[in-house]
Formats: structure tokens, C-alpha cells, sequence
């Protein structure tokens, strides 16, 4: 999910722009070649920006090696595969979106959307492929593929869609539980730990803390109803099936290294798990209005998941409701 929000950063940034050109906002009917070639060098300042700054931003730090794979298909109990898949998907919807606005026919949209998607999450690939810390993982090229997959088939089926993929966060309240490390050391609390991990601030936290992330595929009820859809029930109302996990500070295990120590954090006291939700939400795009400008923020901020109540599933906390969930 981290170059997303970059680009989706610089890509807001752009259109807000053009918020106030109604008459430039609307897609063209036909190919508008300097509109085409406008997004192609757009989209090209953009990958290379975004390229750039999460090179600085994510591996600058890292030692880099020659390029390898590596299996990571057990880390993070599977949230980083889940924001891949979304990632991708958001990709592809912004891609297409961006390409009707050409006037591009609708189904060459959609393979260009697919393969400007497939670039971007590859160069992802390949930037962990030169790390010595991560490595090019072929789990995360399939669920790339997965979300990519998704809008493709949905939009060449029904020509819209009805399944999206989103996400929410919420900073976790970490403890200041106090892990001491094997033999002698200064011990390390579960606070710090997060910190070191995931970072302070909560745009770096948003990115990285997986503790705090729910993935979700947040289903249109109107779209799958059709025309026997009541007329009482909101066309934009979604109903959301999330997942998230908790307890993880560390991607196999919560087993650490800092400062040359090595902490075992007791599973017993915070395990690992995992979470299922259930919620209603909203797909933004379907809500009405006359404004294009407006039309097109509520699009770009359609990846996140609307707040609202919610049951959830876990191990440890067995079936709760939330009035609320962020």
C-alpha cells in the first residue's frame, strides 16, 4: 500500500487543479490525442517521483544486493498479501478512470489500466528484489494479480463495479508493557517496540502497521439487486466483510532483535490473531451530485472505508459489536 498513497497524493494534488473546469473535467467522447499524451506525461512524472521518493523513503537505508526471491508467505499473518491485493485494485480504478477521461473506448481502458497497474506494483517488486532485508516475492505478484484480476473481470462482466476493495486504519493504543531481553540488557516496552517498528507519526504508521489496517471488499447491494432493488434503499449503500490482524511485532513471530538484543514477547499475554468484520459502508462514486469536480474527489478518496458499526470475529475476543468503527 505505500506507493499508493504517494501517488494517489500527487494525482490529488493534479486534479485539484482543475476542481474548478467542470467542462474540462468530463471525459471526451472520442480519443483527445493531447489529452492522452497530457496523462502519459503526467503518469510518467508521477512514477518516476513516486519511484524516487519511496526509494528514499523505504530502502535508501537498507542494504541492497544482488536481486533474489524470497517466501513471505506466512508474514504478517497474510495482511501485507490482503493490501496488495487492494493496492493493486485502486491502482486499476485510478488508471481507468484517468484513461476514460481521453476518451479511450472503454475495454482498451481497462487492459491499460491493467498493465499501468502491473508496472507500478512491479517496480515495487523489483526495488525488494535488490534488498537484503526482503527479496522479490512471487506470493505478492499473485495477489497483485489477484486485485488487478478483480477490477478487470468486474468491469469487462458489468461494466462498473461492484466489489471494491478499501481500507481502514486506526492507530493501535500499544501498552507500555515492558518485554526484557534473553540474558542481560535494558529491557523494551511493546510501545517502543511499535514505534521502532511502524514509526511515530501516524502518516508512517498508516503505511506500515499492519496492526492497525483493515482490509476490506465492500460489496453495492443496488448493483447485484438490480431493478428489484426497494425504492427506500440508498443506491450508494454497501455492505463490507473486512480483515485485519493483531499482536504482530514481528512478521513471523514476535521474536525481535534491537541494539544487539534479542526480545521474546509471551503469546500467551498478546497473541497473534487474526480478525473477520462484518459493517456497512458507502461507495462514494454513487452518490449523487451535479458537480464533476466533487464526483471526482469522492472517487479518489473511495479507498477507504466509511466508518460505521460493526461486528467483528476473533480468537480471543469471540464475536463483539463496535457503535463505531474507525
Amino acid at each position: 500500500m505505500r506507493p499508493f498513497l504517494i501517488l494517489l497524493a500527487l494525482f490529488c494534488t493534479t486534479c485539484s487543479t482543475l476542481s474548478g473546469q467542470s467542462s474540462f473535467l468530463e471525459p471526451a467522447d472520442s480519443l483527445h490525442r493531447g489529452r492522452f499524451w497530457a496523462c502519459v506525461g503526467i503518469g510518467s512524472a508521477m512514477y518516476g517521483s513516486a519511484s524516487y521518493g519511496l526509494y528514499h523513503a523505504w530502502y535508501k537505508n537498507y542494504e541492497l544486493a544482488g536481486f533474489r526471491t524470497f517466501d513471505d508467505s506466512r508474514e504478517w499473518l497474510g495482511m501485507d498479501k490482503a493490501g496488495h491485493a487492494m493496492t493493486a485494485y485502486n491502482y486499476s480504478e485510478l488508471a481507468f478512470q484517468g484513461l476514460r477521461w481521453t476518451g479511450m473506448p472503454h475495454n482498451r481502458s481497462v487492459w491499460m489500466a491493467a498493465g499501468v497497474s502491473t508496472l507500478l506494483q512491479t517496480t515495487v517488486e523489483v526495488m525488494d528484489g535488490h534488498s537484503v532485508k526482503w527479496g522479490f516475492s512471487w506470493y505478492d505478484v499473485a495477489f497483485n494479480t489477484l486485485g488487478t484480476g478483480l477490477f478487470v473481470g468486474q468491469q469487462l462482466g458489468w461494466r462498473e463495479q461492484r466489489i471494491l476493495l478499501k481500507v481502514s486504519n486506526s492507530r493501535p493504543a500499544y501498552p507500555e508493557w515492558m518485554v526484557a531481553p534473553t540474558g542481560e540488557g535494558p529491557g523494551m516496552t511493546l510501545r517502543q517496540r511499535a514505534y521502532e517498528l511502524y514509526g511515530r507519526s501516524y502518516g508512517e504508521a498508516f503505511l506500515k502497521d499492519y496492526n492497525g489496517q483493515i482490509i476490506w471488499a465492500s460489496a453495492n447491494i443496488s448493483s447485484f439487486l438490480g431493478e428489484s432493488r426497494p425504492r427506500w434503499l440508498p443506491g450508494w449503500l454497501n455492505i463490507a466483510a473486512g480483515y485485519s490482524a493483531e499482536n504482530m511485532f514481528g512478521g513471523y513471530g514476535n521474536t525481535w532483535s534491537s541494539q544487539g538484543y534479542t526480545y521474546t514477547l509471551d503469546e500467551g499475554l498478546f497473541p497473534r490473531h487474526r480478525q473477520y468484520y462484518l459493517s456497512f459502508d458507502i461507495d462514494l462514486r454513487r452518490i449523487p451530485s451535479d458537480k464533476r469536480w466533487v464526483r471526482l474527489m469522492l472517487g479518489l478518496l473511495n479507498f477507504l472505508k466509511v466508518p460505521a458499526p460493526a461486528l467483528s470475529l476473533s480468537g480471543p475476543g469471540g464475536l463483539q459489536f463496535h457503535p463505531v468503527l474507525w
